[in-house]
């Protein structure tokens, strides 16, 4: 069979095609995440795909990709999934088909018949693109913020508990120092969430050490011995921060970082929950360890709760590849005092 033959519609498997394609956009230097979220995409899609003709996606050739089989696909695919993760995947597979036009192999893009889903209006959305969180910690590590009266420590405090813990603002702002409880390694964050819910979050390492940093820096720059009982977050004059605060420095984070082009309209602190939850789903937690860790109060009115054990939710917590960032930085700083020791 020649190569020409090989690489037409008909005899091009589709898992090869998904592979071939995923070659061609490292051209374009995507991070590593960004091609696992299209692989989890296209060979989600595929599966769904498989299964609506009867088969395994090892029989599926792109040819046999066309618009109705499609159309079922993403019907299977949408209904267990949120409507941003669904409007994704829709984009990944538009640019996939887009790419096999362009190199010949299909004549058209089957995509134009699927509809494409929108994500609800006026719900959260999280941070847009795979590396975004982790540029941004980067970036604020590196004292990005140029603030006039810098405090980097602060900074990577408000927004790392947001990305790993998916507080909402007024949880934030209601936390207290002595919210930080528990041995080391063990330590929990009690939260009291809408309607005075009490919730307790697992604090992995890393973000424990970044708190516990911003606390010393707190007393080193204004003289004074924290107790239990003040706020865990405050201004610049050491006022107990306020939505407006904690939103103006959240959007100057952005802003600092260069990411602020991947932030929603009207989210800022809640763009960072929302990417919490975004990250726990796509690492492969329960609906109902999501449930918990955001202090949502059932998953819906007729849904009973499942309970979830606190090893489960500290797995949960500690998947957020978000930590991984978090661990670096650390392991960085702790070489430059070793080499300046």
């Amino acid at each position: 069979m020649s190569g020409e033959r090989e690489r037409s519609a008909g005899a091009l498997g589709a898992e090869r095609a998904v592979e071939e394609y995923l070659v061609a956009r490292r051209a374009e230097k995507p991070s590593p995440h960004t091609v696992a979220a299209y692989r989890r995409d296209l060979l989600g899609v595929l599966g769904c795909a498989a299964r609506a003709r009867g088969g395994g996606r090892e029989g599926l050739v792109l040819a046999d990709l066309d618009a109705a089989l499609m159309r079922r696909a993403f019907a299977e695919f949408a209904g267990e999934r949120a409507p941003s993760s669904v409007v994704r995947a829709w984009s990944t597979w538009n640019g996939f088909f887009g790419f096999w036009v362009a190199e010949g192999v299909v004549e058209g893009n089957p995509m134009q018949a699927v509809r494409r889903p929108r994500a609800r209006p006026g719900g959260p959305k999280p941070l847009m693109g795979e590396d975004t969180p982790e540029r941004l910690l980067e970036a604020l590590a590196a004292g990005c913020r140029r603030a006039r009266d810098p405090w980097p420590e602060r900074d990577m405090a408000v927004v790392a508990l947001a990305l790993l813990t998916g507080l909402r603002s007024a949880e934030m702002l209601g936390l207290r120092v002595e919210s930080l409880s528990g041995r080391p390694g063990e330590r929990r964050l009690r939260v009291v969430g809408k309607g005075g819910r009490e919730r307790s979050l697992p604090i992995e390492a890393p973000l424990e050490a970044l708190v516990e940093g911003y606390l010393r820096s707190r007393e080193e720059r204004f003289g004074v011995r924290l107790s239990g009982g003040d706020a865990l977050l405050v201004d610049t004059r050491g006022r107990p921060l306020r939505r407006g605060g904690l939103q103006y420095l959240v959007q100057q984070c952005y802003k600092h970082a260069g990411v602020g082009d991947r932030v929603a309209r009207g989210t800022l602190v809640h763009a960072l929950r929302h990417t919490f939850a975004t990250r726990l789903a796509e690492d492969g937690a329960s609906v109902t360890e999501i449930m918990r860790l955001l202090g949502h109060s059932s998953i819906t009115s007729s849904q009973s709760y499942i309970d979830v054990t606190a090893s489960a939710q500290r797995e949960a917590a500690r998947s957020n590849r978000t930590y991984g960032v978090l661990r670096r930085l650390a392991g960085e700083e702790e070489a430059r005092e070793a080499a300046a020791g």
